[in-house]
């Protein structure tokens, strides 16, 4: 058994608490990504979707997701892990620290390539609220009336670590 912790970063513009539409934990939030055979190395060729709402009866338990490598047959497992995700905050964000979004018990995978998609929310430094950003072009520009300034979302990064 491995865990990734997905991780995230991105260049915020007056703005703050970066994260999913409902919060880290957010059981609609569509996380896409792509999946490496941990025996073969074979890529999944598209990405995967996987959330909290997509259970799937698995041994004795539950998972998130089983799917079988399409190279070598072999079966595997990921499951979504909740609790240890936090918004990416405009002081990480400025000195360029990753911030945890999920964690993935991953068996017979390992996660490669996040994708942003849509489904985000962020507030400005001023207090407004942006919810349902759409980061699946890679960035984010809005005017916040309130605070009377620009606000960008951009530099978008993400990494999986592997984590206990």
């Amino acid at each position: 058994m491995v865990n990734y912790k997905l991780m995230i970063t991105a260049e915020l513009e007056n703005l703050t608490n970066l994260q999913p539409q409902g919060g880290c934990d957010d059981p609609t939030f569509n996380f896409y990504f792509k999946l490496k055979c941990g025996s073969c190395g074979e890529v999944t060729p598209k990405e995967i979707c996987l959330s909290l709402n997509d259970v799937v009866p698995h041994g004795k338990g539950s998972t998130n997701l089983v799917k079988k490598c399409k190279f070598c047959s072999r079966e595997g497992t990921v499951t979504m892990v909740t609790g240890q995700g936090r918004p990416l905050t405009q002081i990480q964000s400025q000195s360029s620290h990753y911030s945890p979004l999920m964690v993935f018990d991953c068996r017979g995978f390992e996660p490669l390539d996040f994708s942003f998609g849509d489904g985000w929310q962020v507030e400005s430094l001023e207090g407004t609220k942006f919810d349902g950003v759409d980061l699946s072009g890679g960035e984010f520009a809005e005017y916040d009336e309130k605070g009377e300034c620009p606000v960008m979302i951009s530099d978008l990064r993400a990494t999986f670590d592997v984590t206990k």
